[in-house]
């Protein structure tokens, strides 16, 4: 199994990660303000180019008001329609 950010299970988390963000009703410019990054973080963050870690990830799903367990592979995706 490769750990490739490009990979499925990567891609997905990248998704709800987005969507997370714009659920909240946050800009990528708002959420960095609030973290304290430039914007450009975020965007990378979001697009694959930076891997998140896990203490990156529990500032997002604070700010964001989501658990953990939103943004884990195997969870039924939150855009696909039911």
């Amino acid at each position: 199994m490769g750990s490739s950010v490009h990979s499925d299970r990567y891609q997905a988390f990248l998704k709800r990660l987005r969507a997370a963000r714009r659920e909240a009703g946050l800009t990528q410019q708002e959420v960095a303000a609030q973290l304290g990054v430039p914007q450009s973080y975020i965007s990378k963050c979001e697009s694959g180019e930076r891997r998140v870690d896990v203490i990156e990830l529990a500032d997002f799903a604070a700010l964001y008001n989501k658990p953990l367990s939103y943004f884990a592979y195997g969870q039924r995706d939150p855009l696909e329609a039911s």
